[in-house]
């Protein structure tokens, strides 16, 4: 059967609908496309290099990305320091009307924000529609907790607070981080991630604009504007979601510096599988693992085996994997009316075609070096438009004994590959997940919860589950990552207000040069 776009959810209606939400924060470029302004200097400007934005969904053009150069950082960082200063004197009463008008915007909008994630990053829409209602039920969660959490004497940071995020979760983690830094006395700057995600953040950021909140937000490449947003003497505080190349470069650049910072980078989470039989309960929790194509720093692509249970495990598994669904988000049949569910998926594309190309060829590497390929899904039979351009998009791969020098091995695929490794012993099951010097999740499948419990200990992952999978959390949860997966401050509930504020007692939990401090979790 031939499928369609559903109504009411082209390109064209979703991005007109952006621009009537938000008429200041877009131009026109010479072609006659949409071109995003930047928020700078306290107004949306129209400075930049205009450069194309393409969706992963079908690789057509959204929009252009004005890009600005460093010089423009500056200007808009020495800016955000003068809202700093005001803000920070702004009384917690005034900044919680502030927020919560905001919030009370960005709700009016839910779903368009939700289907320009669609097209943007290729979240399923149940998946989009959570991102975005994450971020807005967490952020009302801290105006109603924010009074007790400043109630020891706490105060803003000395300047803005510099967000550099990953294209993955707009709203859930950049927008969430923002309101709650903004709630708590500081200005922010945040960085449009150069992959996707920029109209989304685009018309959040307009609304809270409007709604009077001191955000800046500039597009452009990461190497020219890094040295700024992160070393400014103005910026008060870095905080970076990425991956650990990216990372590790932010980092470096704090060296010299007490700039206050919470860098979180991917770790190879893992689940490991010792003296266990609940196989329909982990079926059930490996199946919700694959949603959004395990393209977060929280999903679980390592699986590490004791050998007698492989052939249970391969029984639940593959099953599992052979069940995922994914394609085009807005594919429908003709039969689909206005009012009709859009299509339940686990996963669309990956965020680009070079990503996908990316990982279709680590996947070669493993394969030719050894590794067993148990499982190579393909995309005939997926749902997908008629002629639609379909490079984004990978199939799930389970492969089994990745060769130690094959990068499946020892780094995080960022997409719907897995890897299982097999052991015979408890040591060997503990080096194993911990063989990318940490992550900041891990989980254990193994009936007697006494012994999984006394092994969680010596796992390098700041959260551990214990037949069941751990997540980054909302409200009050805390977290972080140990070893090389986090740097500074840790985040979450209290945690996340005591990073961008100062005073009280005691030291803050993280890790830092010298020293490491960990809550319970």
């Amino acid at each position: 059967m031939a499928l369609r776009l559903a109504d009411g959810t082209s390109w064209s209606d979703t991005l007109a609908r952006a621009v009537a939400a938000a008429p200041e924060a877009f131009g026109t470029a010479p072609d006659g496309a949409a071109t995003l302004h930047n928020l700078t200097q306290g107004r949306w400007q129209a400075v930049g290099t205009p450069t194309p934005v393409r969706t992963p969904v079908d690789n057509t053009v959204l929009a252009h990305l004005a890009r600005v150069d460093a010089d423009a950082a500056r200007s808009a960082v020495a800016h955000a320091a003068a809202d700093h200063r005001q803000w920070a004197q702004t009384p917690l009463a005034e900044r919680k009307a502030r927020v919560t008008d905001a919030l009370d915007a960005l709700t009016a909008h839910r779903d368009l924000l939700a289907m320009l994630l669609v097209w943007e990053i290729g979240k399923p829409w149940r998946l989009a529609c959570a991102d975005v209602d994450r971020a807005l039920d967490g952020v009302r969660w801290y105006v109603q907790e924010i009074d007790r959490m400043l109630a020891d004497g706490r105060e803003p940071l000395s300047g803005p607070v510099s967000n550099i995020a990953s294209w993955n979760y707009p709203m859930s983690v950049l927008v969430h981080a923002e309101l709650v830094q903004l709630l708590a006395g500081n200005a922010v700057i945040a960085k449009t991630p150069s992959q996707g995600g920029a109209v989304c953040l685009t018309v959040a950021h307009a609304l809270m604009r409007r709604a009077g909140l001191p955000a800046t937000l500039l597009s452009g490449g990461g190497e020219e504007l890094s040295e700024v947003l992160v070393r400014a003497p103005e910026i008060g505080a870095v905080a970076f979601v990425g991956g650990r190349s990216n990372g590790g470069k932010v980092a470096a650049a704090l060296l010299d510096s007490d700039k206050r910072h919470f860098i979180e980078q991917e770790g190879l989470n893992a689940w490991g599988i010792w003296n266990f039989s609940q196989w329909d309960l982990l079926a059930a929790h490996l199946k919700k693992g694959f949603e959004y194509g395990k393209q977060r720093c929280t999903a679980y692509p390592r699986f590490v085996v004791q050998r007698d249970l492989v052939d249970e495990f391969l029984d639940m598994y593959l099953p599992v994997v052979r069940s995922v669904r994914f394609g085009h988000p807005l594919a429908v049949g003709d039969d689909w009316s206005a009012g009709d569910p859009l299509p339940e998926l686990d996963f669309g594309p990956l965020i680009s075609a070079a990503k996908a190309d990316e990982l279709r060829r680590k996947v070669e590497e493993a394969v030719r070096g050894g590794a067993v390929p148990l499982h190579r899904g393909k995309l005939d039979g997926a749902p997908f438009l008629a002629g639609q351009d379909t490079s984004a998009y990978v199939a799930p791969a389970v492969l089994l004994a990745p060769p130690g020098r094959s990068r499946l091995m020892h780094a995080e695929p960022f997409g719907p590959v897995d890897t299982i490794v097999v052991v015979d012993t408890t040591d060997e099951l503990l080096a194993q997940m911990n063989a990318s010097n940490g992550a900041l999740v891990a989980s254990l499948a193994c009936d007697d919860e006494e012994l999984a419990g006394k092994l969680a200990v010596d796992l390098q992952a700041f959260k551990v589950g214990i037949n069941k999978p751990r997540s980054r959390g909302d409200r009050d949860e805390p977290f972080g990552g140990r070893g090389a997966s986090w740097k500074g401050a840790f985040v979450g509930g209290d945690l996340l207000v005591q990073a961008v504020t100062v005073g009280g007692d005691g030291r803050l939990y993280g890790n830092f040069p010298d020293y490491s401090s960990y809550p319970t979790t």
